[in-house]
């Protein structure tokens, strides 16, 4: 999934911990689906992760299509609160529905979020909260999280591994000291 992450910048008083906004993709194969999520106040990677977890669950929810264009406020004590509109593929109708994600659902997907992607949600909150952004400048950052990914590249290093103590099982190692 590709994430535009922004800071709201003097919204430290603001009672939601961050906005989600879904785009879905065009009709031409070089646009992407996105999410801009909008971080309210000190930017904190568990504020991050149960936006992303507010996507990711969002996305899961039954009866939206697609293309649906979502929008989510995430509250500490609350979850996720908002609506999704689509339209029908047979009818053309423009289709609504209220999106309600409790908090339990949106913790749990929060620390498994956190448990895959981790190490880049703080990487992306420490650019976010840094100094030196030029005066006046949208504090926004783009990353692209694909567990998915990340898991097929690993299992790929995991089967070199293997196949390098087959090798060496078969004596088909060589060293070329001195032929």
């Amino acid at each position: 999934m590709d994430f535009l992450v922004m800071l709201e910048e003097g919204s430290d008083q603001s009672p939601v911990l961050a906005r989600v906004d879904s785009v879905p993709a065009q009709l031409s194969t070089e646009h992407r689906a996105r999410e801009v999520v909008t971080l309210y106040g000190t930017p904190r990677t568990e504020s991050l992760a149960l936006a992303i977890a507010a996507a990711v669950e969002s996305h899961r929810t039954a009866g939206t299509s697609t293309g649906a264009f979502r929008h989510l406020g995430v509250w500490p004590e609350r979850g996720a609160v908002g609506d999704a509109a689509w339209r029908d593929e047979a009818t053309g109708e423009l289709m609504t529905r209220d999106l309600s994600i409790p908090l339990d659902v949106l913790s749990s997907a929060a620390r498994q979020v956190l448990a895959q992607c981790g190490t880049a949600l703080q990487r992306l909150v420490a650019g976010l909260a840094m100094p030196d952004w030029p005066e006046g400048a949208w504090r926004a950052i783009s990353i692209t999280l694909d567990p998915i990914a990340e898991q097929s590249r690993n299992a790929l290093a995991r089967l070199d591994g293997l196949l390098d103590v087959f090798r060496e099982a078969d004596g088909l190692t060589y060293e070329y000291e001195g032929d």
